[in-house]
């Protein structure tokens, strides 16, 4: 039985990845910028059946804002999202989530993020407020963004990362389709993780 015991003395915790540490290029991160699609991940993450979780990311959008590090509530964010650029990674799920059971993308083309209220909780932490709208329903959102660093890139552009998440009821945008399970529950939860890892260059 001896071959089966553990002892908290060998036992080790898996160390937790880390990425190089980030850059600051730039004391003051206020100007105008525009999103590097490129480099910009908006994505979102559901549970599915209830036992594991299921991702995604929209492929093409545009965004643009003005930062103003000294007076935040001058400063605003405005994203566009083409919904049928939703990507999950099975073309079957995909074609679903676009269809009118959940975003009949060929009505609602577009999922749009307005801010109406920018707040700085700190140096590094950012408070977004606006009206996420979907399927013609606009409904407010908070959106906690953290600054992840600012760098020059080999092409002399300035660039300043943010990394921000909320979580959202989609029922409250009229997505409410949804499947039982004979053991309870359902096939999609209806809290949905909204994730944003943003990369923004400032205009020239």
């Amino acid at each position: 039985m001896a071959l089966f015991s553990r002892s908290s003395s060998t036992t080790t915790a898996t160390p937790e990845t880390v990425f190089d540490a980030p850059t600051s290029a730039v004391d003051d991160v206020t100007g105008d910028y525009t999103i590097d699609a490129a480099h910009t991940r908006i994505g979102f993450s559901t549970r599915h059946a209830m036992v594991t979780t299921v991702r995604g990311v929209f492929k093409d959008f545009v965004g643009t804002a003005s930062l103003d590090t000294t007076d935040a509530a001058k400063s605003w964010v405005k994203i566009a999202i083409r919904t049928n650029s939703i990507d999950t990674g099975s073309a079957d799920r995909d074609g679903h989530l676009t269809s009118p059971d959940f975003f009949e993308a060929e009505v609602n083309p577009e999922i749009t993020f307005v801010s109406t209220e920018v707040e700085r909780a700190d140096d590094t932490t950012w408070l977004v407020t606006g009206d996420l709208t979907i399927k013609g329903i606009a409904k407010p959102v908070t959106i906690e963004f953290e600054q992840t660093g600012s760098a020059r890139d080999p092409f002399g552009n300035l660039r300043v990362g943010f990394e921000g998440a909320a979580t959202i009821n989609r029922k409250e945008w009229d997505l409410t389709w949804n499947a039982a399970l004979e053991t309870g529950g359902v096939l999609v939860s209806e809290r949905i993780k909204l994730e944003f890892d943003v990369s923004a260059i400032r205009n020239a």
